[in-house]
């Protein structure tokens, strides 16, 4: 009988994971990962130093900052650090709620394999479960909040900055955070669309966190191009214009052959008053100020000023936008065209030295749909925290206006989740119902985190929730301070709805995906082979670009 010839459609240098090991070994990935940031859960968490190679520090306990930060290598725990850039991105808090549900739902799961539960029951039943908290969280937990609704808005800006480096300052930066919210908001039909990018943030170091100031207006951060002109304008009429003051460049190459001196003077006089018209032009339109995209010639410069115009040069073409928002001025593209129209409005500019640097302060406008916040801090480190905590808050009490609905904090929405899944899961029956046993084990990592970072006893602290639940009270929460179970609604710990929706959703749906993986194929340095070691780098000989992870992902 003859030998049968082995058929091999990997190449040689490619690593193969089957099964059990390929499971284990993703669960193991992002459980790591949950493990890195749930020590910087709740008021009471703790804050990671991270260095990089270029010896660049960053101190913070804001979870999707530590995961960018963070060199993550294998593919299944960079699915979990895919969670928190969700997170970030659509609700802009609770990335480390998100990760750390995700890992949990993992180790639960773990634990219904070993039991011989197959992987596609499990992710069914994860499915349900997900399904049905959404279910709970939109129709039982939630609250209405409205815009209108100062006090409540604040409240959810004061839980998102809790924890964070910039607690000290946070009534300063709450009050900061809801007027500038309230000023960028867009009313439509059916409620609020709020663009974070109509708020712009400038930090300076010096001063301390309190000190962080909203300007109803516009701040810029750059000077006046010279130094005779104005260093404030009342009743400012500015000019924003996208085209550089200076002479035109010929659209063909030319070559003007002068004979004489009189031609070259001549040529230059030519230059001067084109550039003077250009000057005229702006004045004609009754503007005091400019803020131009491109350059303004140093003849330009020089007219500008002898008009008493104060001007600006390079300005970001960002900043015109938000101006145009602030003043109610129209950019302009042709310095020929520009009529009083086109000219923003603003009560006041003035040049102010901030940290030994000139800054320009546009206030006083009569309708800023654009705003600036100025953040200030004692050192770099202590401004780019605040700067996190303040983006975090501007975020969440806009996902709050537009959303019109907020829940409790202090793990109350986990606990009352978890204490419904139970009674949900003995109604479904069958191997699913496991499952949904294990998502209700795996929210409750949140308050038990809470606990665990306060140096509570988490098994007391997690009864004491349990049976609060029970006797029907939704909204009771952990008070960290003091370990006591109390009324999140009354202690005003809130949350926008989103911040969970988008965590459970994330969450269970990273973890189905891993748990579906059952084998892992790493290709070898094949072909592309930047990263031969690495699992799920290219390569691998597998047609259809099944060489790596890029196949299961």
């Amino acid at each position: 009988m003859s030998m049968r010839q082995p058929v091999f459609i990997l190449s040689e240098d490619s690593e193969v994971t089957k099964g059990k090991d390929a499971q284990e070994n993703n669960i193991n990935a992002a459980k790591a990962v949950a493990a890195a940031v749930r020590t910087t859960l709740g008021p009471k968490g703790m804050d990671k130093m991270l260095a990089n190679t270029l010896g660049d520090i960053v101190i913070t306990n804001d979870g999707a900052t530590i995961l960018e930060e963070m060199d993550i290598e294998h593919p299944a725990a960079k699915m979990v650090v895919q969670v928190a850039e969700t997170q970030e991105d659509e609700v802009g808090d609770g990335t480390t709620t998100a990760v750390a549900i995700a890992g949990e739902l993992l180790k639960q799961s773990e634990d219904l394999l070993e039991k011989d539960v197959h992987p596609t029951i499990i992710a069914s039943g994860l499915r349900q479960a997900s399904h049905k908290c959404q279910e709970i969280l939109n129709q039982e937990i939630a609250k209405k909040v409205s815009i209108e609704n100062e006090e409540r808005l604040k409240k959810v800006a004061e839980t998102a900055m809790t924890g964070k480096g910039a607690e000290s300052a946070r009534d300063t930066l709450k009050e900061i955070t809801v007027n500038a919210i309230t000023a960028v908001a867009d009313k439509k039909e059916d409620g609020y669309q709020v663009n974070i990018d109509n708020i712009k943030i400038e930090k300076k170091v010096g001063g301390r966190a309190q000190d962080t100031q909203l300007v109803e207006g516009m701040i810029i951060d750059k000077e006046k191009v010279h130094p005779e002109m104005p260093k404030s304008v009342e009743n400012a009429k500015i000019a924003l214009i996208s085209a550089p003051i200076e002479h035109k460049e010929t659209e063909v190459d030319a070559e003007i052959q002068i004979t004489n001196p009189d031609q070259l003077q001549q040529f230059l006089d030519e230059e001067e008053a084109m550039l003077k018209k250009l000057v005229n032009k702006i004045k004609e339109s009754g503007a005091n100020v400019v803020f131009c995209q491109k350059g303004i010639d140093d003849m330009a410069q020089h007219y500008l000023a002898k008009e008493g115009i104060l001007a600006v040069r390079r300005a970001r073409k960002s900043d015109l936008k938000k101006l145009a928002r602030a003043t109610g001025g129209n950019v302009v593209s042709n310095i020929d065209e520009i009529s009083e129209e086109d000219l923003g409005q603003a009560g006041h500019i003035k040049e102010k030295r901030v940290s030994n640097e000139n800054m320009l302060f546009i206030e006083d406008c009569k309708n800023p749909r654009s705003v600036s916040l100025l953040v200030r801090g004692g050192t770099e480190h202590v401004v780019d925290e605040v700067e996190r905590a303040l983006e975090d808050a501007l975020k969440v009490v806009a996902v709050a206006v537009e959303d019109g609905k907020i829940v409790a904090g202090g793990g109350a929405p986990e606990v009352e989740l978890a204490h419904r899944l139970r009674e949900y899961a003995a109604s479904v029956g069958g191997r699913e119902q496991l499952a949904i046993e294990a998502f209700a084990n795996a929210l409750e990592i949140v308050p038990r985190t809470l606990a665990e970072n306060a140096g509570l006893d988490p098994i007391d602290a997690l009864v004491d929730l349990r049976n609060k639940h029970e006797a029907g009270e939704k909204a009771a929460g952990l008070n960290v301070f003091d370990g006591e179970v109390i009324d999140m609604w009354e202690a005003g710990v809130v949350e926008p709805l989103r911040v969970k929706t988008q965590a459970v959703d994330s969450a269970s749906e990273t973890a189905v995906m891993v748990l579906r993986i059952d084998d892992v194929i790493s290709g070898g340095s094949g072909s592309g082979g930047d990263q031969p070691d690495m699992p799920g780098g290219p390569g691998g000989g597998m047609p259809g670009g099944m060489g790596g992870m890029g196949g299961m992902m």
